[in-house]
């Protein structure tokens, strides 16, 4: 029962459990993007392109003439498929773009907090701490200047 406690313990850590989150929210993120890739982007740059068709640019390595890639593909061809290459680069390339804005975000919003003004100041005469508004020391009397000056 010992490890069954241990491994309930280690899953429900802040940290496993965002990184789930972010496993199942990534997945589906993958998918969205490959919709955008497959079904919004690639039809407009086939569209540019003369209506050349991304998904079956292919070389057959043994040589033959196939139709499409599946066809190659259901002739058990050894296939280089660039096109579909080129489709998961793109995906690659807006995947990376987005994860780089959200950090980005995420990094402006840990901006480290502005120093405090300071309430002391150290008389030059018996180098104590004085607070910052005194314009006379209380351990040696000296006289600090008007509590004005201070930046």
């Amino acid at each position: 029962m010992g490890m069954i406690s241990e491994f309930k313990e280690f899953i429900m850590r802040g940290n496993v459990m965002d990184m789930a989150v972010g496993v199942i929210i990534g997945g589906a993120f993958n998918s969205i993007v490959s919709s955008l890739v497959d079904d919004v982007i690639m039809p407009v740059i086939s569209l540019a392109t003369g209506k050349i068709d991304f998904t079956n640019l292919f070389i057959a390595l043994d040589g033959g003439s196939y139709k499409s890639l599946a066809a190659a593909r259901a002739e058990g061809a050894a296939v280089f498929a660039y096109g579909s290459f080129i489709q998961n680069v793109l995906q690659f390339l807006i995947i990376a773009f987005v994860l780089f804005m959200v950090i980005k975000g995420m990094n402006k919003l840990r901006r480290p907090e502005p120093e405090k003004a300071p309430t002391t100041k150290i008389c030059p005469f018996c180098r104590n701490e004085v607070p910052i508004e005194a314009t006379r020391c209380g351990f040696c009397t000296s006289e600090l200047g008007k509590a004005s000056s201070r930046k």
